[in-house]
């Protein structure tokens, strides 16, 4: 038994190893855990949806990490971080950067528009309107800021929505008068890290979507369906817009054209813990996480489409999706 004993030892460990990875994780409690990572602008929904699959599973332990989209994935492709659930504020950088060695599939879930927050006392703010943003923005001593377009869904747009007002208002070097005007200082990770220096006053106003607008009941310009990109119907104009962002590798760029905002999640290859995941993905189409994005301004597409390898989706979510 002596001589034998480290061979035994040996299986005994293997055993256990595998086992382990076979049960899903828990909590120093006992509870599953269900790991989230997001986009910022869905912080408060994600939260409230946390709080209600809580209510529905009690024995599930949901921990949330909100970042700029590409930072998130970028954990799960860089890092090798654990996840359950990625949910971005932009579709594609599920596709571009997931999919398809670290992600198979990927479903649409909510649309949203770009919009101007600021403060009751950001300088010219009884002036401000969807026509004269830009001119109001360019004045000396205002202030305004965007996110990293290199982190985050929000900036990349940002530029797009600059693009596309030089065309729309035909006004010609609106675009490089815009980025010159807002320097590094103003530029941030993600766009909710941005309302900290808006409401500290250290900017007049910045971009950001509409949904966290009405979140934080702030006020906010509302920009023309031309430039928003939140009208599906405008398609056509906003590819007219372009900007090229840092890709999967060092080094490599992928283009980003102007469409309509679509949001997508998907559930990782890594995920540890697959079917609560998919338990929350299938919360997060049903009725309540629908309602629980309405309330929080962002509109749920009719029926979610389901993009990449389909077959693996799992059985659960395969009749919410087309």
């Amino acid at each position: 038994m002596t001589r034998n004993f480290p061979k035994v030892l040996g299986m005994v460990l293997t055993a256990f190893i595998c086992i382990s990875l076979l049960v899903p994780p828990l909590s120093a409690e006992g509870r599953e855990k269900l790991i989230i990572f997001h986009a910022g602008s869905l912080s408060i929904p994600f939260k409230e949806m946390a709080k209600a699959f809580i209510s529905r599973y009690p024995g599930v332990e949901v921990i949330r990490e909100a970042a700029g989209s590409r930072t998130c994935a970028r954990k799960i492709t860089d890092l090798g971080r654990p996840c359950d659930v990625m949910a971005s504020a932009d579709y594609t950088v599920i596709e571009n950067l997931l999919i398809p060695k670290y992600a198979a599939w990927n479903i649409s879930f909510a649309t949203n528009e770009m919009a101007i927050m600021y403060r009751p006392d950001s300088k010219y703010a009884k002036e401000i309107n969807g026509q004269n943003w830009y001119r109001i923005l360019l004045r000396k001593g205002v202030e305004y800021g965007h996110s990293d377009p290199n982190n985050d869904p929000c900036g990349y747009r940002t530029l797009l929505v600059w693009q596309l007002a030089e065309k729309y208002y035909q006004v010609p070097g609106l675009y490089n008068r815009l980025k010159a005007g807002c320097p590094l200082r103003n530029v941030r990770p993600k766009e909710t890290d941005l309302i900290a220096l808006l409401e500290a006053g250290q900017i007049d106003y910045l971009f950001i979507y509409k949904s966290v607008c009405l979140q934080h009941h702030t006020p906010f310009v509302k920009l023309p369906d031309h430039i928003n990109l939140g009208c599906s119907r405008l398609a056509d104009f906003y590819k007219q817009a372009s900007i090229k962002i840092s890709g999967k590798t060092p080094g490599s760029f992928i283009e980003k054209r102007g469409k309509p905002m679509i949001y997508g999640i998907t559930i990782p290859k890594n995920s540890p813990n697959p079917d609560l995941a998919a338990r929350f993905v299938a919360f997060v189409l049903g009725p309540e996480g629908r309602r629980i994005m309405e309330q929080n301004g962002q509109a749920p597409p009719q029926v979610p489409e389901a993009t990449g390898n389909v077959v693996l989706l799992p059985p659960l979510l395969k009749s919410l999706v087309k």
